[in-house]
């Protein structure tokens, strides 16, 4: 009661100056209004900590958006703009890439005095390209006929990122390693990629153009010999010199005979096709050894220009599925050789009733990867036996070895042939060979020596007919009794 008496009061006392009773209003308005929120605005934007937090809020979302447009923007322009291409080391063009540009590099290198030979715009070109910076080595070691070995040193780009020009258009190459993924020869898994304008993404097909026909160069008029290691196919040192067809003489119209088999067969490929017919062919060598089963191979491959996949069936570790795996792999253009495919079962037993088993491959595996449901099309098989008494019929049937052929000792006409390639230029009119021949004969050779051991006693014999004359005699006797290998021995 007291209260409310005093209340009206102040009231009384405020309203009863002049203009009084206004500003009690407008004051009560105002308390009013900040509670409907208008007023409570006005002091948070008038508080100084909260419009620095604020400000510093609203320049962190510009930031965070700022940057997630221009990474977007990039991205786009990147898309519109620039064309990437990437090559794994699974890829062969791989390493053919890598010469590339170590060869590219160097032909970007100004010549020294050269500047007058060169045009304004590509002298300054020159001079701009940045070029490589992070290089690795890569050693070779090769042996020369003499026995030495000769070491040689190249250069290839380093993991890192690379600027080159090609023509007008520039490269950014980056070599880089995936992780720490490994494949199964334990090299780590890497990767290249190219990238350039998208206008000049046509140079792709002239720089994988380019690179081929440099690793083509670096094989040419040679043979690549592939073995085995771990589930795949490597290149058993540097390419080897091609053969030449005739310098293995097999007997008379042998050599000729096989070759136009295959030619035949490599150029019937629709026709298999059409028939339904696995297009594959087997070819099986038998002989005594010596004969030149393996060189013979060796020389064919070098006149198909194809390559030569070298398989041992008795090899530690081959499996039926890694058999069958990389008879499915051949590399292109690669004649597949399996040696003395009888050694592999000389010493198999009867696992079941369903086949045999020899070391590692079973006998049912071998007929499978030759001629089972999975086993590969287009490939040229040919298998080398010293005794085809220990394959079984099933191994040499149509379909698995389409073409047997025996290779026995020399001849008289393998003789005369080979005479003729060591020295027909030291026996001019041909006595020489008459009295080798002669002598061969009276020393029931013809038919009974190999033509590896003729090789021998020529090699040697070298340009001297008359030695060769003498000590043909020895040939078959045994090796601890020749002369002639008994000189070479000592020596």
């Amino acid at each position: 009661m007291d209260k409310d008496v005093a209340t009206d009061h102040a009231l009384g006392a405020l309203t009863a100056r002049p203009g009084g009773r206004e500003d009690v209003m407008q004051q009560l308005s105002a308390v009013g209004s900040g509670a409907g929120g208008a007023g409570v605005f006005s002091q948070l934007f008038s508080n100084p900590f909260f419009t620095a937090g604020f400000g510093l809020a609203a320049l962190g979302a510009a930031a965070r958006y700022g940057s997630l447009g221009v990474r977007r923007g990039s991205e786009l322009l990147r898309r519109r703009m620039l064309v990437d291409l990437e090559i794994t080391k699974h890829d062969d063009s791989y390493h053919w890439i890598l010469n590339w540009m170590t060869a590219q590099y160097q032909r970007q290198l100004l010549p020294v005095g050269k500047r007058r030979d060169l045009g304004t715009v590509q002298y300054l070109l020159r001079r701009l390209t940045p070029g490589l910076r992070h290089l690795q080595i890569n050693t070779a070691k090769t042996k020369t006929p003499s026995g030495s070995e000769q070491t040689a040193f190249s250069l290839v780009p380093g993991h890192g990122r690379h600027i080159l020009r090609y023509g007008n258009a520039f490269l950014l190459v980056n070599r880089e390693r995936v992780g720490k993924s490994f494949d199964v020869n334990g090299q780590p898994f890497e990767t290249i990629s190219l990238t350039t304008l998208y206008y000049y993404r046509h140079i792709f097909e002239d720089i994988f153009r380019e690179a081929h026909e440099m690793a083509l160069q670096g094989t040419e008029g040679k043979t690549v010999i592939y073995t085995t290691r771990n589930m795949s196919w490597e290149q058993s040192g540097p390419p080897k010199r091609r053969r030449p067809f005739d310098s293995v003489v097999l007997e008379e119209g042998m050599s000729e005979k096989i070759l136009a088999d295959v030619q035949e067969f490599l150029h019937a490929r629709t026709w298999y096709l059409d028939r339904g017919i696995p297009y594959r062919r087997g070819y099986l060598l038998h002989g005594p050894p010596g004969t030149g089963k393996t060189s013979f191979v060796q020389a064919l491959a070098g006149k198909l220009d194809f390559n030569i996949a070298m398989l041992s069936l008795s090899q530690r570790g081959l499996t039926d599925d890694l058999l069958n795996h990389l008879l499915l792999n051949v590399p292109p253009k690669t004649v597949v050789l399996l040696e003395d495919a009888d050694a592999a079962f000389s010493n198999r037993k009867q696992r079941d009733s369903e086949g045999y088993s020899g070391a590692n491959v079973t006998y049912s595996g071998l007929l499978n990867a030759l001629d089972g449901v999975a086993s590969a099309e287009e490939r040229v098989i040919f298998m080398t036996t010293n005794h085809i008494d220990r394959l079984d019929d099933a191994l040499i049937r149509p379909g698995r070895i389409d073409m047997t052929v025996y290779l026995g000792n020399a001849t008289e006409g393998q003789m005369a042939q080979l005479w003729d390639r060591f020295y027909a230029q030291h026996d001019v009119d041909g006595r020489g060979k008459q009295r080798f021949l002669a002598n061969a004969q009276a020393a029931d050779l013809i038919g009974n020596v190999s033509t590896a051991a003729l090789q021998g006693l020529f090699l040697y014999n070298k340009d001297d007919v008359e030695g060769a004359i003498r000590l043909v005699s020895q040939l078959g006797k045994s090796p601890q009794s020749t002369s002639y290998q008994r000189a070479a021995t000592s020596q």
